[in-house]
């Protein structure tokens, strides 16, 4: 295999990540509506404080969403970084390391 298909792979692979990623965040934020609605309509008078706990907790799960497609954007843009280039940062980066 050349270098363009394990580009490609990289690419593929971001993309699914990202895309699990945001399928997962939508599918916890839907549950989350869900179960505040249940309790609203269960107890009227405690909705004010089951949205102010909703609205957090769907803030968090986008909170990390949003950090996981930034790590898959920063892996994409890594993969067009040429070898020598690659290799440089991260040898630069070990010898801070150390």
């Amino acid at each position: 295999m050349n270098d363009l298909t394990f580009l490609g792979l990289g690419y593929i692979g971001a993309g699914i990540g990202a895309g699990l990623t945001l399928v997962g965040a939508g599918l916890g934020i839907a549950k989350l509506a869900s179960s505040a609605l249940d309790g609203t309509a269960r107890q009227p008078e405690a909705g004010g404080a089951l949205r102010t706990t909703m609205i957090i907790a769907a803030a968090l799960i986008e909170g990390l969403a949003f950090f996981a497609l930034v790590i898959c954007l920063l892996a994409v843009m890594n993969f067009g970084m040429p070898k020598s280039a690659a290799v440089g940062a991260a040898a630069a980066q070990t010898e801070t390391h150390k």
